[in-house]
């Protein structure tokens, strides 16, 4: 693994476990096993390494969701979460902790967010065959939603979830 590679892939680790503020660049460096001249270097600024690990993140979920149905969705977000854990939107999360006040933060969290939407509604569409925004936006909070309970309630919150939108879908379709 090339140091970019492991120094996004320990900077993950360390913000999806222990959060953006709490995670120190001598904890990241000693992740990343690099100076922090290094790291700075690479990274330009623990701000700009967040933006780059939601990036890395965003790629890897996004792949995660290339299917064709809203219950194929939320399976994937039952597989999301036997991988990744039960942590909540780590996007979401990094977002909240910086008040939506890090440019570098905010502008990846909003890029993820606009391209999840999108491809909830392609994935309403091929399920259904036409487009129905009503039903996108159900989804999406149900999914987002699924994925915040799921922090306190296991992954029992993404089952309900992916049963109300098995019946949303029904219900579009009678």
């Amino acid at each position: 693994m090339d140091p970019t590679t492991r120094m996004i892939a320990a900077a993950e680790h360390l913000f999806d476990r222990h959060g953006y503020t709490a995670t120190g660049i001598d904890r990241l460096t000693e992740a990343a096993e690099m100076s922090s001249r290094t790291l700075y270097k690479r990274a330009g600024s623990k701000a700009q390494l967040m933006a780059q690990v939601l990036e890395a993140r965003d790629r890897r979920f996004m792949a995660g969701i290339e299917v064709r149905s809203v219950d194929a969705l939320f399976a994937a977000l039952e597989a999301w979460m036997q991988a990744e854990g039960t942590r909540g939107c780590l996007f979401l999360r990094s977002r909240a902790e910086t008040g939506g006040e890090t440019p570098e933060i905010a502008e990846a969290v909003a890029a993820h967010k606009a391209r999840f939407h999108r491809r909830i509604g392609e994935i309403v569409a091929a399920d259904l065959g036409q487009e129905d925004s009503a039903l996108t936006e159900q989804v999406l909070v149900l999914f987002e939603g699924a994925t915040h309970a799921a922090v306190y309630r296991g992954a029992e919150a993404v089952t309900a979830a992916r049963a109300a939108a098995g019946l949303l879908v029904e219900g579009v379709r009678a």
